[in-house]
């Protein structure tokens, strides 16, 4: 059956690594690209990172963000290795790095150096910092970038300490960012026949989110206000309790906020000078949260979310780790299925949420253990089985097949 996704056709040289590239490479896959994740001989960092596994090299992280890719595994502090990968480079439309800038130019994969010998090639680099400011080149981290793009620090304003949003939303965020700005430059390189080379910095990017949602009053000349959205750092903007659990609910418009009043019994504040408009709840954000904060107590969530719903007010339960998974909503769509892995057994795996002329892409294989695809990516560069031999005997190249293989005869 013929692949008419937008990107089939495309092959993405994949050296990324932990999380920010493979999210912004998973996408690519999800949209048709045949994406060949370059890894080295002790593999991305994430597959022992990301928590145990059966095999212990595949962790549950990893092979979510490593579905649908071929996996290929080269030792580039070997010259032979660093060949073969400027030869696969000549194969490929889309190159996509999260490595520092210096260790790139080190092993000759700098934008400048890639497109002088491939013109039509699209370079990308993820980095912590942009290239022109004083911190470029540092190291970072998801943890490192939530700090100083001043996203932990919203706590700090809020609770009087600095906290990190529990899950890696930097790397989720620049990932995607990088994905479509990769397409973007692909849609130029069709119009225009040249390639590109792209610097997607994760400090200016999450530091622009951060300004655009809390700036606010300070934007104008003179300042009309202090930065900070007070209804989003309100203590009380937070899920709200119920008699058995807790509910998620925004009433923003002026008609939600009349529809919330009339559901929890008190249609006399709706025209209350404090709540009667979008500006008058900004202005009182305090006393609005105070109350929907103590509104939803003493019935239980299943009350609250036939209420809501009766009268059009967003409205959603609020869901655990443990209950996501089984959300009817989810079972419904298939977002998570099971398959079987040649190494890890049974394996829950995540399709694309997606969808594209109404259905999602097609999830692809569970991400491979190292080195899987090695042998045949390289066999369909033109190399001779004899010469593999050589690169996997000498390091330059690891033969993750084989290996498995040779483990289960052994036993």
């Amino acid at each position: 059956m013929s692949d008419d996704r937008a990107l089939s056709g495309i092959r993405v040289l994949d050296l990324t690594s932990v999380v920010v590239g493979p999210s912004a490479t998973l996408r690519l896959a999800d949209l048709g690209a045949e994406v060949i994740k370059i890894e080295p001989p002790g593999g991305d960092v994430l597959r022992t990172l990301g928590g145990p596994s059966p095999s212990g090299t595949l962790s549950g992280k990893y092979l979510h963000f490593n579905r649908a890719k071929r996996s290929v595994c080269l030792d580039l502090r070997r010259e032979r290795a660093r060949r073969v990968l400027d030869d696969m480079l000549s194969s490929c439309d889309v190159f996509v790095s999260n490595m520092r800038v210096d260790a790139l130019t080190r092993l000759g994969l700098d934008g400048a150096r890639c497109l002088a010998r491939h013109p039509s090639l699209i370079h990308c680099t993820i980095t912590g910092f942009g290239a022109a400011g004083p911190y470029a080149g540092r190291p970072a981290y998801d943890s490192v970038v939530q700090g100083v793009s001043g996203i932990a620090g919203l706590s700090l304003r809020r609770d009087g300490v600095p906290r990190y949003v529990p899950m890696v939303i930097c790397d989720h965020t620049v990932g995607e960012i990088t994905a479509g700005t990769i397409c973007a430059a692909l849609f130029r390189r069709l119009r225009t026949g040249t390639g590109s080379i792209l610097e997607i910095p994760m400090f200016e990017t999450m530091a622009a989110f951060v300004m655009q949602e809390h700036l606010g009053p300070s934007s104008f000349h003179p300042p009309l206000g202090p930065a900070g959205d007070t209804r989003v750092l309100d203590p009380n903007n937070m899920p709200v309790a119920t008699a058995d659990g807790w509910i998620s609910i925004s009433a923003n418009t002026d008609a939600q906020a009349a529809g919330f009043l009339k559901a929890i019994g008190r249609p006399e504040l709706i025209e209350d000078e404090r709540f009667r408009s979008v500006a008058a709840r900004f202005r009182n954000a305090n006393d609005w949260f105070d109350l929907r904060a103590n509104a939803l107590r003493e019935k239980p969530t299943a009350h609250w979310l036939a209420a809501f719903a009766a009268v059009d007010v967003p409205a959603m339960v609020c869901h655990t780790l443990e209950t996501l998974p089984g959300d009817e909503h989810l079972q419904a769509v298939g977002l998570a299925s099971t398959e079987r892995h040649v190494t890890e057994g049974e394996v829950t795996t995540l399709r694309s949420s997606l969808l594209i002329d109404g259905a999602s892409p097609p999830p692809g294989h569970a991400a491979q253990p190292l080195g899987w695809d090695t042998r045949d990516v390289l066999g369909e560069l033109g190399i001779p089985a004899a010469e593999i031999d050589a690169l996997v005997e000498e390091g330059a190249a690891h033969d993750g097949r084989a290996r498995h293989a040779a483990l289960a005869e052994a036993g």
